[in-house]
Parts: structure tokens; sequence; C-alpha cells
């Protein structure tokens, strides 16, 4: 795996070459001034990086929480007599 660095310019000349290098999975730093300011990486490394490890659903049908940790039981004593 080939990580390079690329001076904005040169990258620029270069992009076609840097993106078949990013393809293979080497990741290509460009530099603005000295400075990694962009990272050029293949579309399969972007979707690993980006893609949520669980569905929403599986989060909200196993919650960490079960009923049989809740107290659902009212303490008779708290409770107030409201006049309507």
């Amino acid at each position: 795996m080939t990580i390079q660095k690329w001076q904005f310019q040169e990258a620029k000349n270069k992009f076609s070459y840097l993106v078949k290098q990013a393809k293979t999975g080497s990741p290509q730093f460009i530099t603005v001034h000295g400075k990694t300011t962009a990272v050029v990486i293949s579309n399969e490394d972007y979707r690993k990086l980006t893609r949520s490890k669980k569905k929403l659903s599986k989060y909200l049908l196993a919650p960490e929480i079960s009923a049989d940790d809740l107290d659902f039981e009212r303490n008779k004593e708290t409770w107030k007599n409201i006049d309507l």
C-alpha cells in the first residue's frame, strides 16, 4: 500500500493517477502550505467508514433497558387529592 502526500498543485496535475492509487486502497494525502487538508480514499474505504454498524430498528427493538428493569408500581403515599 502506497501512502503518498501530494502538494495541491501536483495533485491537480496528476489527479487521474492519484485516484487510481486511492482506488487500490492507498489513501492519498493532499497538502496546502505543508499541512494535510484532504485525503482521497476509495469508495469502498469511504463506505466502510460511514456505514452504520446497526440499523436503527435494531436499537429500537432491543433497547439496553428492559421492562424488567423498570419499576411500574406507584407509591400511593405520594398521591395528591385534587379538587376539580
